[in-house]
């Protein structure tokens, strides 16, 4: 199996991310047969101390997290943020077919196995979120808790009709109501020469990004060769019922609504991509129920731009 391995020239002197590269090789069961892949991560703090496992999604990477990491460390905690396959310093199947929602529940999954995880405060973003959840679903006792941020769990079932800013469900009558918005990114990720990881950045926040910060966000794709995963990943969204990521989402949610830790969702009050999903989870989640809950000012999708140390910081003051 052909794969792109970002070289590392790409990644030097990028802004606040002064951390050592670890790295894993990897095996999705559901991925490309007999396929070892290399998985990046970034580990800061305590080995010994209790991890919190901060999950990334499209199109970004760990530099996503890097103004998070040092409040994480500081409070004691051990701070961990993969990249998943096709991302970051991860390595890039070529072939678009590697990629399923499935493979990255199975690599995310064998890596925390890998590492032997337990206690974990997961925190999921975007893709990191029904990733990571997923991994829950299969090892519920090595999760501690869970932070929700602006992140998805479609299943594109009818009675999410009227709940969510950018509609996903069935109608009943064999149809689909669906955002135009949602199609619109789809779209442009299949059909469009050029793509490139800045422009999601920048168009998801609130705040202007640096250019050394959108130059680090393009540094993983080089060329297009190595953006298989990320045009990959906006067609994954389950838009049907029938979709094999609905029925993967299902199974979180079944194993979500038996989950009895800690779950609080902290959104942006400038994300229409996720707004809605805040209120499904804590009606669903019995862990959800008389937390703090939050909605974060001047936070756009990828909230950890525009506030991450005070996403952070109500992290781990929720956390103690």
């Amino acid at each position: 199996m052909e794969f792109y391995r970002t070289p590392d020239s790409r990644f030097d002197a990028l802004p606040e991310y002064p951390f050592a590269p670890h790295y894993l090789d990897l095996q999705a069961e559901s991925g490309v047969p007999h396929a070892l892949l290399r998985l990046h991560y970034v580990d800061e703090g305590d080995p010994s101390a209790s991890p919190v496992l901060m999950l990334h999604g499209e199109p970004t990477w760990s530099f996503l997290y890097r103004k998070m990491i040092p409040v994480v460390v500081a409070a004691g905690h051990r701070a961990i943020a993969p990249d998943h396959i096709g991302f970051g310093k991860s390595d890039k199947p070529i072939e678009r077919s590697a990629y399923s929602f499935e493979a990255h529940v199975d690599w995310l999954h064998a890596f925390v196995l890998a590492l032997d995880l337990h206690d974990i405060t997961l925190v999921g973003q975007d893709w990191g979120g029904p990733i990571g959840l997923a991994v829950l679903a299969r090892e519920p006792d090595r999760f501690a808790r869970v932070v929700a941020s602006n992140t998805i769990l479609h299943t594109a079932d009818p009675e999410l009709a009227g709940r969510l800013a950018w509609a996903n469900h069935g109608t009943g009558m064999r149809e689909v109501c669906l955002a135009e918005e949602l199609l619109d990114w789809i779209t442009f990720s299949q059909r469009s020469p050029v793509m490139e990881a800045s422009w999601a950045a920048q168009g998801s926040t609130v705040k202007p990004l640096s250019p050394e910060a959108l130059n680090a966000y393009d540094a993983p794709f080089p060329e297009e060769r190595a953006k298989a995963g990320m045009r990959q990943f906006p067609i994954l969204i389950p838009l049907t019922r029938s979709d094999p990521g609905a029925a993967i989402n299902r199974a979180t949610w079944r194993a979500l609504e038996s989950f009895q830790g800690p779950f609080l969702t902290v959104f942006g009050d400038s994300d229409p991509a996720t707004q809605g999903w805040q209120t499904i989870f804590q009606e669903r989640v019995p862990g959800a129920a008389d937390q703090p809950h939050a909605i974060l000012e001047g936070a756009g999708h990828f909230l950890q731009e525009d506030v991450g140390e005070e996403l952070a910081r109500r992290i781990v003051e929720w956390m103690s």
